[in-house]
């Protein structure tokens, strides 16, 4: 399989997306109504048939049908058999699709965390929408956290390294400059909303591995990852700044492969101008950046939206395969959009593009794609073809039977809470408020005398390599008693887990301050 197929022209010619050109991106666009979503649906589950893994964000709940098969009992199961024949597809049946389900707040699939180190500070100042002088006393932050060897996993310890931070802010200005216990107050007033919103969820341990939405089935067929973003949606900004997280992470993650025969993984922006709005120019130009290199290293990036508009014109230049569905000429705006679609389309004589933009029907759309050559073909109104997974949301039941059989089952549903930043400063000051107890009671000498009350950095880091060897035998029993195969060397991945948790021990804010400076290669 080495084309995707879209539809069929007016003027009888098959409209194929192919492989090899998949990754140059693309954009999905239509007004409310006009069938964008079975377009997503039609072409994610085709590339997931290629072997191709999928993410794709579920904005409305009627995405997670693509893991369930179409039946013919559906209401609209005339349609899209007819459809299907006037297209000429004659292997037309119905088919479910591998599908893992994934959920930011972990209530309708795996969760998903990063730590607070892992974000950096640009990302988080774009959360929460601070200003410059507020982004840079957050980097200060950082910064002394990891001076300090202190571990940024989560909110909590983020907001006692503001306090220890704003306690010593004379003391750390000439080192790191000005801190203002203002500024230190709007950021941690601003945390304490976003974990009213549930943001906190996103962030702690165990942090989500980007290369498990990079994975095809036993049969060879892709995975495809959905991210249930029904109430994510409520917290815009959440949103697109997890979204931008996750591309950043595939950068930072993958090889260099140049043009695949097939990319790597194929992601797609629903609701696509939330990414955009209210964007400072510095991380605007980032995003920019992220999109036209991430080509390189095999990822597709697929943006849907409303109006072709919101996607900014130094990235929409980045999209080579496009499907635009109906627009409706109600507001100037609305005319300008019109306008500005039928532009960027490839001149077909035969027909009139901004007058067929407003006249497209439900299941209709224009369609331009590479070529082999990598130009632009010449736009043709094209009737879209049908998905044959089911169009609808899955129930509760189905999605719990799903979940039960991911391959993920347990390994990210349950939060660990570990000695990090929030622990060693609270402890921090239990011993210097113990200590300033003893010498005001007994004098220095018997406070000197007293024995060492916060455990030094090798014992932590015999502790934790001990630890982990120990999960990771438990792990292999389990897996033993369960008949689940492991991956690799039972022998290796103990050793592998201690050595990585002496490193995260010893130098794990060095460790996280040497990630983020890969990503702050791209987002700073």
């Amino acid at each position: 399989m080495s084309e995707i197929f879209l539809g069929l022209g007016a003027n009888g010619e098959r409209q194929v997306l192919r492989l090899g050109r998949a990754n140059r991106h693309g954009l999905i666009a239509g007004a409310t109504g006009t069938g964008k979503t079975v377009t997503l649906q039609t072409i994610a589950e085709q590339f997931s048939a290629a072997g191709v893994p999928v993410f794709m964000a579920d904005v409305k709940g009627d995405l997670a049908g693509i893991a369930m098969a179409g039946s013919h009992d559906f209401k609209h199961a005339d349609a899209l058999e007819s459809r299907a024949a006037e297209l000429g597809i004659t292997d037309y049946v119905y088919r479910d699709n591998p599908a893992v389900f994934w959920d930011l707040y972990g209530e309708q699939g795996h969760p998903i965390r990063t730590t607070i180190s892992e974000m950096g500070p640009l990302l988080l100042s774009r959360l929460m929408g601070l200003n410059e002088t507020q982004e840079g006393v957050l980097t200060v932050a950082f910064k002394w956290a990891d001076d300090n060897g202190l571990l940024l996993l989560d909110f909590d310890d983020l907001q006692q390294t503001l306090i220890a931070c704003a306690e010593r802010a004379s003391e750390l200005a000439t080192t790191y400059g000005n801190i203002s216990k203002a500024s230190v107050g709007t950021i941690q007033r601003q945390l304490l909303a976003f974990e009213s919103q549930g943001a906190d969820k996103f962030f702690g341990e165990p942090a989500f591995e980007i290369n498990d939405f990079i994975r095809v089935d036993e049969s060879g067929k892709g995975v495809i990852n959905v991210l249930a973003a029904e109430r994510l949606m409520q917290s815009p900004k959440l949103y697109a700044t997890f979204l931008l997280y996750l591309l950043s992470e595939l950068f930072e993650a993958l090889p260099e492969v140049g043009d695949p025969e097939k990319p790597r993984l194929v992601f797609f922006f629903d609701e696509a101008h939330l990414l955009f709005e209210d964007a400072p120019q510095a991380l605007f130009d980032k995003i920019e950046q992220v999109v036209r290199l991430i080509r390189s290293k095999g990822v597709g990036v697929y943006f849907i939206t409303q109006n072709p508009i919101d996607i900014p014109e130094k990235i929409a230049g980045q999209l080579g395969n496009r499907v635009q569905h109906a627009l409706r000429a109600f507001t100037p705006r609305d005319q300008k959009a019109i306008r500005a679609a039928a532009e960027t389309f490839r001149i077909n004589p035969d027909l009139d593009v901004e007058t067929a933009i407003t006249e497209l029907k439900v299941g209709e759309a224009l369609v331009s794609t590479l070529d082999d050559e990598g130009a632009p073909t010449v736009v043709q109104r094209t009737l879209i073809a049908p998905p044959r997974s089911r169009l609808g949301p899955v129930s509760p039941k189905e999605r719990a039977i799903i979940q039960s059989i991911s391959p993920y089952d347990g390994k990210y549903d349950t939060a660990v809470d570990r000695e990090s930043a929030e622990e060693v400063l609270l402890q921090k000051s239990a011993d210097a408020a113990a200590a300033a107890q003893v010498v005001e009671q007994q004098g220095e000498d018997a406070q000197r005398a007293q024995p060492r009350k916060t455990t030094s950095m090798w014992e932590k880091a015999g502790k934790a390599a001990f630890g982990a060897a120990a999960a990771s035998a438990g792990t292999m029993v389990a897996r033993q008693l369960t008949g689940r195969k492991a991956a690799g060397s039972p022998v290796a991945s103990a050793a592998s887990a201690a050595a990585g948790a002496i490193g995260t021990a010893l130098g794990g804010a060095m460790l996280g301050r040497f990630a983020r400076g890969l990503l702050g290669g791209l987002l700073r």
